[in-house]
């Protein structure tokens, strides 16, 4: 017997089951709301972590995509194209730096900062060749190719995929003695990020990004920042660094930059740094794409405004407070996150993170689980307070449950 339409929307037979969403197809999405194949709306409250910072077919950036699809979208890096010189100088001074190296995803940008930091090192800094060390934290998730979830402390990603490139030292996150004691003449690089996401939105201790910035200047080492999915407004700043008025020397940003329309991603960093890349060392086909570019050019855009930026840091201050009151009534342990983006350990009592993320897929509401017992909340910053709060009862009611 054929398929009836809903079967055949969810791909289970022919895809690779790396991923385990949660049992609802999406047909179309507006803003903070995407409808179902049974024509269902539910209030997405992850955007898909934090690509959708400006929501589902903002229609700047949709208007971008189509003015851009009608004149070039590829030229490969190969030749020069009239986006790619404006988008990199406008990126440069958002962030306040001076060059930008284009990839298109997260990970890919986490590996060209190895790259860079480590060509760095030997270059300018002076380490034998082949013993530069890079230091990172434990609970880290920077991306899941082979050398990134070789430093991973997560055996679900790291598993059954080495052997790992060597180069790499672990250390606590939030502890700037250990991370003071890992550092050595050969370490060129501590990469971190300003909130881990993955790990359950962790905001590391007050000083502690200061006291890195502090000690990576010290010791000639570089300090570089993933705010993939902490940045470009999530947190209620720009970056997530800004909350310590810490500017890192590289930037390791995605997700948001491609505005949820095309995957973006970049280093941002001085020329001091950027420059010691020559032709032909490192590159990407579609990295810095005209496509990519043209919507990345509305984000910086849309970011210069600095209302997605109060949004976050205004509805943030609200959700955490709601979100508060859930924990004083026993049903969640912790809450933590900053700004429009939480972590939310639920209770052994009431269930794990995927029966708490069912039963709001019930209610139709969007979240998802990480690490057993913990929900991830991340809507897009266009969200209303309104719906931000019918979204907030319908987690209050299945946690009364």
């Amino acid at each position: 017997m054929p398929d009836t339409p809903r079967d055949s929307a969810f791909p289970a037979r022919h895809s690779a089951q790396n991923y385990h969403p949660l049992p609802v197809v999406i047909a179309s999405a507006d803003g903070a709301w995407m409808t179902d194949v049974e024509g269902r709306r539910h209030l997405d409250m992850l955007a898909g972590y934090s690509a959708l910072n400006f929501g589902h077919g903002h229609p700047r950036l949709v208007k971008a995509a189509k003015d851009q699809l009608e004149r070039v979208t590829l030229t490969s890096r190969a030749f020069h194209h009239d986006r790619f010189g404006e988008f990199c100088a406008q990126l440069a001074d958002l962030c306040g730096m001076e060059m930008v190296l284009p990839m298109n995803t997260g990970a890919e940008a986490v590996e060209t900062a190895v790259k860079t930091a480590r060509k760095w090192g030997y270059r300018v800094k002076g380490v034998a060749p082949d013993r530069a060390r890079i230091v990172v934290a434990a609970g880290n998730f920077h991306g899941r190719t082979t050398t990134i979830v070789g430093f991973s402390t997560d055996e679900t990603a790291r598993a059954d995929h080495g052997p790992y490139a060597p180069g790499f030292d672990i250390v606590p996150y939030g502890d700037l003695a250990a991370l003071e004691a890992a550092m050595t003449d050969d370490t060129v690089a501590v990469l971190l990020e300003p909130i881990q996401g993955e790990a359950g939105v962790v905001v590391p201790p007050p000083g502690y990004l200061t006291g890195v910035r502090e000690l990576t200047r010290s010791r000639d080492v570089l300090f570089v920042c993933d705010e993939i999915q902490s940045g470009l407004g999530r947190t209620g700043k720009t970056f997530a660094c800004d909350h310590e008025d810490v500017v890192p020397d590289m930037y390791v940003l995605g997700k948001a930059l491609g505005g949820g329309v095309v995957p973006v991603s970049a280093v941002v960093s001085s020329a001091a740094v950027l420059g010691v890349h020559r032709p032909g060392e490192h590159g990407s086909t579609f990295g810095g794409n005209p496509l990519a570019c043209a919507v990345a050019l509305e984000v910086v855009a849309l970011l210069r405004t600095g209302e997605y930026q109060q949004r976050a840091a205004e509805l943030g201050a609200h959700l955490h407070r709601e979100l508060a009151s859930l924990a004083a009534g026993g049903a969640v342990q912790q809450v933590r996150g900053r700004g429009l983006w939480a972590g939310v350990d639920i209770a052994p009592s009431h269930g794990t993170g995927r029966e708490i993320s069912e039963q709001l897929l019930e209610r139709r509401v969007l979240v998802k689980d990480t690490h057993a017992s913990t929900i991830r909340l991340a809507p897009p910053l266009v969200i209303s307070k309104d719906d931000l709060d019918w979204g907030l009862e319908q987690m209050r009611s299945v946690l009364a449950g």
